[in-house]
């Protein structure tokens, strides 16, 4: 009995040993960049699964956020082009084939800006009202009036505006349990958000009658949005810009914000402006003008002192009473820029410094 407990524990040390062993080889498979290297944007990574040689494998297969990007059968390097890829966290895995079975080992980069943001400056080019009781969130020029989203609970709106007098022309109220935030003319509708409320509202661009309601789950909260005339552009609070189908709403995919060095968080109010994005940055005198494509910023504008500080009011909120609303004249090619509360619309034209 003694010889026979004896083999047993012999076998059961053996195939803790061989479990050991195999284990040891499993996780003797690793694969570079090391995590969390960034890279600029039209750099060559070097993608490699590293082994030792008694693996023999089948063919490894590598994806970047679970697209298939390339396959070796040796231990060689891949080279991932990244001049294409959405800028932002990348995930990188190679799979590891071999008797049938595969084996996944990650890694992950970060994509950054290929180049600094060439700088730009602005040059005023008139000055145009703007109703002080207005908290712009949303601001878009469209059949000769500009319509505008205000926010705060209790006096948030939907409105038409004269762009010469800044008298409103239409005023559609929200009930005031909503925070207006962004919104897009898209055919003969208008179509708002709401801050932390998870719903959007569809108007009749004509009467800016309320036509419905749906649920907005995408992102962290409502912010800004403009229309490509493909597809709308909405972000959150966050350094993401989601994309957004035209008809139902719901979430079609998303970029990342990202400048040469960091993400660029609490990008807000959008236009879509010949093929890029215009975005002010929340609380500063920023405006950012983004590839729609890669999440690329490729050019920052200085709005500094468009209303000087010494020339506001006593007392005046600037805390909250920021830059805000960005608004694009096709026809006319003017730009047309405000903030929360101010008291003109501005239209600039950008100079690079």
């Amino acid at each position: 009995m003694k010889y026979k407990f004896n083999l047993l524990l012999a076998a059961a040390a053996l195939f803790v040993f061989s479990c050991r062993n195999n284990n040891q080889q499993e996780n003797s498979i690793s694969i570079s960049p090391e995590a969390g290297t960034t890279y600029k944007s039209g750099d060559a990574v070097a993608v490699k699964a590293h082994y030792p040689s008694n693996i023999k494998p089948d063919s490894i297969v590598y994806l970047v956020d679970s697209v298939r990007i390339g396959s070796l059968k040796d231990s060689s390097a891949l080279s991932l082009k990244t001049d294409t890829i959405p800028l932002g966290p990348r995930v990188i895995t190679a799979k590891v084939y071999q008797g049938g079975k595969s084996q996944d080992i990650s890694t992950n980069i970060v994509l950054l800006a290929a180049k600094a943001p060439d700088e730009y400056t602005y040059k005023v080019v008139k000055v145009f009202p703007h109703d002080t009781s207005s908290y712009t969130e949303g601001l878009q020029y469209a059949d000769g009036v500009l319509y505008e989203s205000t926010g705060n609970y209790g006096s948030s709106t939907i409105r038409k505006s004269d762009l010469n007098t800044g008298k409103a022309l239409q005023v559609t109220k929200l009930d005031s349990k909503y925070f207006g935030e962004g919104m897009s003319v898209i055919g003969d509708k208008v179509i708002q958000m709401t801050y932390k409320e998870k719903v959007g509202f569809v108007y009749d661009k004509s009467s800016l009658k309320l036509l419905s309601t749906f649920i907005n789950n995408v992102g962290v909260e409502g912010w800004g949005m403009c229309f490509d005339g493909k597809k709308l552009y909405f972000d959150d609070s966050t350094n993401r810009i989601w994309f957004l189908d035209k008809t139902n709403y719901r979430n079609i995919g998303f970029i990342d914000v990202y400048d040469d060095k960091q993400a660029i968080s609490e990008v807000n109010e959008l236009e879509y402006i010949d093929g890029k994005l215009y975005s002010n940055v929340y609380t500063k005198d920023t405006i950012l003008v983004i590839n729609p494509k890669t999440g690329a910023v490729l050019q920052r504008v200085d709005m500094k002192n468009l209303w000087p500080l010494a020339n506001r009011p006593t007392g005046y909120d600037n805390l909250n009473n920021v830059l805000n609303g960005i608004a694009w004249d096709e026809k006319g090619k003017r730009l047309f820029v405000t903030g929360k509360k101010w008291p003109h619309v501005y239209q600039i034209e950008l100079i690079k410094k």
